[in-house]
């Protein structure tokens, strides 16, 4: 019983000392909507979250290690966009670029096909730039 309440005690330490550390760190980076995360930045939040999770959920794991891990990889998401910022073909290595899907008010089904757009996913943006009515 006295394990049980121990490990308990150090999830919710942990719990009250990782989290913050996340959030300062996830500032640091920088904010973004979902919609426009590049893909890197995307794994790098994918990597936290299993890190912090692993830490949060498992008290044989050592903390301080994983605070480490936290704001390295901070740091280094930090430094591969300041890298693709200055270098041009770095970035469009590392980032997919947009996909046109209509031009000239002509829908693009060969590149829709591409990213599995289907004609909903275009209605859902158009209808309330009023482009067109969904009937």
């Amino acid at each position: 019983m006295t394990d049980f309440i121990h490990d308990n005690l150090i999830v919710i330490g942990r719990i009250i000392t990782i989290i913050p550390l996340m959030l300062v760190v996830t500032l640091y980076m920088g904010k973004r909507a979902i919609g426009e995360m590049p893909v890197f930045d995307f794994l790098i939040i994918v990597i936290l979250g299993a890190l912090v999770g692993a830490d949060i959920a498992d008290p044989e794991i050592e903390h301080l290690p994983t605070a480490v891990a936290i704001i390295a990889i901070g740091l280094f998401q930090k430094a591969i966009v300041k890298w693709k910022i200055s270098n041009h073909k770095i970035g469009k290595l590392l980032t997919l670029g947009p996909t046109i899907v209509i031009q000239d008010g002509i829908l693009l089904h060969e590149n829709m096909q591409k990213i599995q757009y289907s004609i909903d996913n275009i209605f859902v943006y158009a209808a309330p730039e009023r482009c067109f009515r969904y009937t």
